[in-house]
C-alpha cells in the first residue's frame, strides 16, 4: 500500500516528463490522503500536470467520496472492482510524480516509519487511476488512487505487516501507462528492481500529518 508520501515539482519536469506546459508548483513532504495531488494525464491530445483529490471519488458515487478507502486500488484487481473498473475501461490513467514515499514497519517497540526513494529516478511516477464524479449541483470532483502490488522481498522486509507496494512505473513505460492499449499498460505494472531502491529509517515526526518539510525525508540518528 501507499499512505503518505513526498512531492516536489520543479520547471524541469515539463521538459523531462514531455509537458505540454509547466505543471503547478508543488511541494510537499508529507502528502496524506484527500489532500490535492499533482497528476500527469492525457487529455485532449496533450500531456499536462494537474492538481486533483487523492482517494478516488467514482463517476457513480455524484460528487461524495465513499466509506471506503479508495487512495490505492489493487493490481489484481483494477479491472472487476466497482471503483475502478470505470476508468480502468475508460482509460483513465494517470502518473503521480514522487520522491519518494513512507512506509511502517511492525517492531516489537511499536512501528517504525521509513523513507523509500530510488536510485535511478530523482523524481518517479506512481501508476494511478483518475475518475470525475458530479454533484447534484453539477459541481465536479476530479480523483485519483494509486495502484498496489504484492511487494517485492525488499519492499516485504520494510512493509512486513501487508506486504504491498505501490506501482512504480519505469520511465521508458509513461507513454504506454498514460495511451497505450490495455493489456500493453498492464504489461507496465510490475515490482520496481531491488537494487534500483532506498530506504532509511526516519523520525517517527512524520506521523502527524501537521508536520512537514524536508527533515522529514532525513535519516533518523
Amino acid at each position: 500500500m501507499c499512505g503518505r508520501y513526498a512531492s516536489k515539482l520543479e520547471a524541469a519536469l515539463e521538459r523531462d516528463w514531455a509537458l505540454t506546459r509547466p505543471p503547478p508548483l508543488f511541494e510537499s513532504y508529507n502528502i496524506a490522503p484527500t489532500t490535492r495531488v499533482p497528476v500527469i494525464r492525457e487529455r485532449n491530445g496533450e500531456r499536462v500536470c494537474e492538481l486533483i483529490r487523492w482517494g478516488l471519488v467514482p463517476f457513480w458515487a455524484k460528487g461524495v467520496p465513499t466509506k471506503l478507502s479508495t487512495i490505492n486500488a489493487r493490481m489484481e484487481t483494477i479491472t472487476t472492482t466497482a471503483s475502478y473498473r470505470g476508468p480502468w475501461k475508460q482509460g483513465q490513467r494517470c502518473i503521480l510524480p514522487a520522491l519518494g514515499f513512507y512506509e511502517w514497519q511492525v517492531r516489537e517497540s511499536g512501528k517504525q516509519p521509513w523513507y523509500i526513494h530510488l536510485a535511478d529516478q530523482p523524481v518517479f511516477g506512481f501508476a494511478g487511476l483518475w475518475d470525475w464524479s458530479a454533484a447534484a449541483d453539477g459541481t465536479v470532483l476530479e480523483s485519483c488512487t494509486i495502484i498496489t502490488m504484492p511487494a517485492n522481498p525488499f519492499m516485504a522486509e520494510i512493509h512486513n505487516s501487508k506486504a504491498r507496494m505501490p506501482a512504480i512505473l519505469q520511465r521508458e513505460d509513461h507513454a504506454t501507462w498514460l495511451s497505450g492499449e490495455p493489456a500493453a499498460a498492464l504489461d507496465c505494472l510490475h515490482p520496481y528492481p531491488e537494487v534500483q531502491m532506498l530506504a532509511h529509517t526516519v523520525s517517527t515526526v512524520v506521523n502527524s500529518t501537521q508536520n512537514n518539510g524536508p527533515r522529514l525525508i532525513e535519516a533518523a540518528p
